[in-house]
């Protein structure tokens, strides 16, 4: 192709000044640096939305209903047969919840206990108890490791659940006392290890006093996003007063953090590139005044404007094409090692990125997806193309008889 081989010899010809040389090479590591940061930061925030399903949301209801008062409520059998035959629920499965203090040795840590049996735990095999887990200690409880930690407690220790307790004018009675037997640590990770605790269901109700078996039926759901579409078209024909739940009213705000964070990211990191393409036009704007006399010869042979205007555009072009290959490259490289790169500078330095106990994962995830590197990859090639057409058209413009006298 004529185009490139001229657009290569106007790049390699040792006539082109330093300084135009200087402001080539820093447009084509301004995209590669661009790229490179775009594409790591968005695997970033992949892997933190991919751990958000894992982690969290396989802990925590995708979508539930609560009981309004202290009758509890029960699963029908006409919700369960039309859940069964619905693609996007998993299970539905009933649950006790409550909030209380555990007591130990005159230290108290606030909880919020879950009373569950052998269907719930056999269903949700995140949380780590085998089915029969109360088979054999009816009483027992498993606390998060932050309320273990505040009580110091060891497997086999006694400690005691108190739960609220009012009357029917609404004033608080002394609270019900529950002897528990603490049997293990939960390990969820982030703030929710500081109060979940798991108990036997029928326990904790008969410690409520429930009319029914649950507090909480809880829907688990192929997909967790549907959590909210999902609740509201079941309550609707829900049989009994309910509140309706969903994951995004009470952990929402960790998954609008991502986009949001992401979005952020997208926006400045394109500006950042589109900056190093201002670069690409100085530097064009500065060869096409510098080879004036060689495309007035070009001209003169019989040199169509518009072969011209090929000729920048694909010298502009390989600036391009060079930076976003090698930062894109490097960016996906990093993005898959991240893992082992932050855990050698973690080692090396002796300080952790993300600090245990405070987000739902100690490690910083990533996540590389093809989709993110194409779109990446092509945004920046686009916006070369663009940053060429201006000094391309001018060039086009040079008048052999003129420049030639």
């Amino acid at each position: 192709m004529l185009a490139l081989r001229i657009a290569n010899k106007f790049r390699q010809s040792k006539q082109q000044s330093g300084f135009i040389s200087f402001v080539s090479a820093s447009s084509t590591i301004g995209i590669g640096l661009g790229c490179f940061v775009l594409i790591l930061l968005l695997s970033v925030m992949n892997g933190f939305e991919k751990e958000l399903r894992q982690t969290l949301l396989s802990y925590i209801p995708h979508a539930e209903f609560v009981a309004v008062d202290t009758r509890g409520v029960y699963l029908d059998e006409a919700t369960a047969t039309r859940a069964s035959a619905d693609p996007r629920i998993l299970s539905l499965l009933a649950y006790t919840k409550a909030a209380g203090l555990i007591q130990k040795s005159g230290k108290m840590k606030s909880v919020e206990v879950q009373g569950v049996d052998a269907d719930y735990l056999s269903s949700k095999k995140a949380i780590g108890l085998a089915s029969n887990a109360f088979s054999t200690v009816p009483n027992g409880v498993y606390l998060g490791k932050g309320v273990v930690k505040a009580l110091n407690l060891e497997i086999n220790d006694k400690v005691q659940l108190l739960l609220p307790r009012t009357s029917a004018d609404l004033s608080f009675q002394a609270p019900k006392v529950v002897r528990l037997v603490f049997l293990g640590e939960l390990n969820f990770g982030g703030e929710v290890d500081d109060f979940v605790g798991i108990m036997n269901m029928q326990t904790l109700s008969s410690a409520l006093e429930l009319r029914r078996p649950a507090t909480n039926i809880e829907f688990l759901l192929s997909d967790p996003f549907l959590g909210r579409k999902v609740v509201r078209e079941y309550g609707e024909r829900f049989n009994q007063v309910v509140y309706m739940s969903d994951w995004t009213l009470t952990n929402g705000h960790l998954y609008q953090d991502i986009q949001l964070v992401r979005t952020v990211v997208y926006i400045t990191l394109t500006l950042v590139i589109c900056v190093a393409c201002f670069n690409i036009v100085s530097s064009l704007v500065m060869s096409v005044k510098e080879k004036t006399s060689e495309i007035a010869m070009l001209k003169t042979m019989g040199a169509e404007d518009a072969l011209i205007r090929r000729v920048f555009v694909i010298k502009g072009l390989i600036n391009g094409f060079y930076g976003a290959t090698i930062g894109s490259i490097l960016g996906m490289l990093c993005a898959y090692y991240l893992a082992n790169i932050t855990g050698f500078i973690e080692d090396v330095f002796a300080f952790s990125l993300l600090g245990e106990g405070v987000y739902f994962i100690d490690y910083l995830p990533s996540d590389l997806q093809l989709f993110d590197v194409l779109i990446t990859y092509f945004v920046a090639i686009f916006l070369c193309v663009c940053a060429t057409l201006y000094p391309a058209a001018r060039a086009a413009k040079i008048n052999p008889a003129s420049e030639l006298q």
